[in-house]
């Protein structure tokens, strides 16, 4: 079972008892965090989707710690004329761990929802209109 799940702006594929770098939580060493933004859900090949979450379902993790990310450089550099700029950072992280991930809730299957979709734009896009009959030309001919 895994679920793509929306953390700190990012999307990330879990799965329970995985190690996740994130972006920075607020939440303190130890504690426990749910993440209700669940954009999909595998349960073993039965596949639900959200438009844009599911709701019900969600992933509990707990932060294991706070760090800080390996030193990215940025170099700049412009030839023959004498520039050079070097600047970096840090990336601050935490690393979390997946607990589990809970599927409750009302959700439809991937593929009834889209048929589902299909025919409702259908009728709503083209309505069946009865055109009434085309009057003949007569032929005036004097």
């Amino acid at each position: 079972m895994y679920a793509i799940v929306e953390i700190a702006g990012q999307q990330f594929k879990v799965s329970k008892d995985l190690k996740v770098y994130v972006h920075r939580l607020a939440n303190e060493e130890g504690s426990k965090v749910s993440f209700d933004k669940v954009l999909l859900l595998d349960d073993n090949g039965n596949v639900t989707l959200g438009a844009p979450a599911i709701e019900g379902a969600s992933v509990e993790a707990k932060v294991l710690q706070h760090l800080k990310g390996d030193k990215v450089i940025i170099f700049k550099k412009k030839r023959r004329k004498g520039y050079k700029k070097r600047n970096g950072h840090r990336q601050y992280l935490t690393q979390i761990v997946i607990e589990g991930i809970t599927a409750s809730g009302t959700a439809k299957k991937a593929a009834p929802k889209k048929a589902a979709v299909e025919a409702t734009t259908e009728e709503a896009v083209a309505p069946k209109v009865k055109k009434a009959p085309k009057a003949k030309k007569e032929d005036t001919q004097e």
